[in-house]
C-alpha cells in the first residue's frame, strides 16, 4: 500500500478573501483537485474542506485540505488532519504566498524559517516541526510603505493575475511532481526555469 499524503492550500475565509494573494495557496490546490476531478467537503475532524484523490505518477492517495479559519491558525487544521488521516511532517506539502519572492516566481522546498508568514510559523508549531514540504508562490512586495499585512490582503491586478494563473499552474503540476518524484527532481525541473 502507497503512503498518504497531505496538501495544504493556505487561505484566509473565502468569502472574504478569495483571489487576494494570501489566498494564492488555496487557488493552487483546487487546481490539483480539478486536474484529479477530486470534490471538496466539509470535513471537521480535519480541521476544513477536503477532497481525497489519487496521484496519477504514483498512485499514492492525496488528501487536499483548505483549512477553516484564518491564516494564523492554519496550525490547528493541519495538525487535525494529519493526525486524522495518519500523514507525517514529511509526506505533508504546504503551498502558500512568500513576499519574499518576486510576483509569479515559484520555490520548492523542505523546512526553513517562517520569513514572517504566521500561517507557516503556526503550522511549524502545531506540527512540532518545520521540516515539512513547500510550495512558495512569489506575490512580490508591497510598493512604497504599504504595510505588508495590508498588501497580502488584496487582490491581484488584472496583468499580474494572468502572470500568477500561470504560476498557479506551474505549482499544481509541481505538487505532483514532489508527491511522484520527489524533492531534488522538483527543484531540478521547476528551480531551471527561474
Amino acid at each position: 500500500m502507497v503512503d498518504r499524503w497531505l496538501v495544504v492550500g493556505l487561505r484566509n475565509p473565502e468569502k472574504e478573501y478569495g483571489g487576494t494573494r494570501h489566498n494564492v495557496g488555496a487557488d493552487v490546490v483546487r487546481t490539483v483537485a480539478g486536474r484529479l476531478r477530486g470534490s471538496f467537503r466539509a470535513t471537521p475532524k480535519a480541521g476544513g474542506e477536503v477532497a481525497d484523490v489519487t496521484d496519477p505518477g504514483s498512485g499514492a492517495p492525496l488528501t487536499l485540505l483548505l483549512p477553516s479559519g484564518y491564516m494564523n491558525e492554519s496550525g490547528g487544521p493541519v495538525q487535525r488532519a494529519a493526525a486524522f488521516y495518519k500523514v507525517p511532517p514529511d509526506r505533508v506539502v504546504v503551498v502558500h504566498d512568500d513576499l519574499d519572492l518576486p510576483a509569479a516566481a515559484l520555490r520548492v522546498k523542505r523546512g526553513g524559517g517562517a520569513g514572517g508568514h504566521n500561517g507557516l510559523r503556526d503550522v511549524a508549531r502545531r506540527l512540532s516541526t518545520p521540516d515539512f514540504l513547500r510550495v512558495r508562490i512569489g506575490v512580490g512586495r508591497p510598493p512604497g510603505r504599504q504595510d505588508p499585512a495590508d498588501y497580502v490582503l488584496r487582490r491581484f491586478g488584472a496583468k499580474e493575475r494572468e502572470k500568477i494563473d500561470v504560476t498557479v499552474e506551474q505549482a499544481a503540476d509541481a505538487v505532483l511532481s514532489l508527491v511522484a518524484q520527489g524533492l531534488e527532481a522538483t527543484q531540478n525541473r521547476f528551480h531551471a526555469r527561474a
